[in-house]
């Protein structure tokens, strides 16, 4: 004979409310990692959203030039424009959206992809200088805030979803479980 011991409401109110908090950083998780591949493939293929198709890097194009050429703002200004297309800076932006892209939706390494996706966030933000309220040539900048914009909010969301790691709908227990990563918890 079987007994049911009643499980007193609070536990089962905790146990719903754990239950439907985890796919919350999950559906960040999947939407900042499509924040970052969808611009690898825009700039990769010029899908027509930001980089028409003759500008794109397949068609000799950089993914870089454009956006940093173009800086008008901040103490960075002249950083940013000596970097602009350059073959080596190119490499590494297309790379940090590509690895952060699809780190994120798969779940796997999010500690690395959220270290390397928040230094091009904030370097992003950096070429964006968000604190000035005109450009050089004394045009309106149309900043909202002084300090915290979507960069910003992006690399908050990306260190959540690394300190909180990924379970559902990743492969995030299988990476855990990888030589390597047991032995390098920095992968994770």
């Amino acid at each position: 004979m079987t007994t049911i011991t009643p499980v007193p409401a609070a536990q089962t109110h905790a146990a719903r409310s754990t239950a439907r908090s985890h796919w919350a950083p999950e559906l960040l998780r999947i939407a900042l990692g499509f924040m970052f591949l969808w611009p690898f493939l825009d700039k990769l293929f010029g899908l027509s959203y930001s980089t028409p198709g003759a500008k794109s890097w397949l068609n000799g194009g950089s993914p870089t030039k454009g956006f940093l050429s173009h800086v008008a703002v901040g103490p960075f200004q002249g950083l940013f424009h000596a970097i602009a297309g350059n073959f080596f800076i190119n490499i590494l932006f297309m790379g940090a959206l590509l690895g952060v892209g699809v780190a994120m939706l798969l779940g796997v390494a999010l500690r690395p992809a959220a270290i390397s996706g928040s230094i091009l966030l904030v370097m992003m933000w950096a070429a964006e200088w968000p604190m000035a309220k005109f450009t050089s040539a004394g045009d309106p900048t149309s900043s909202t805030n002084p300090l915290i914009d979507t960069h910003i909010i992006m690399a908050l969301g990306l260190i959540v979803v690394a300190v909180l790691g990924s379970s559902m709908w990743s492969l995030g227990n299988w990476w855990s479980k990888q030589h390597i990563v047991v032995e390098n918890p920095v992968l994770r």
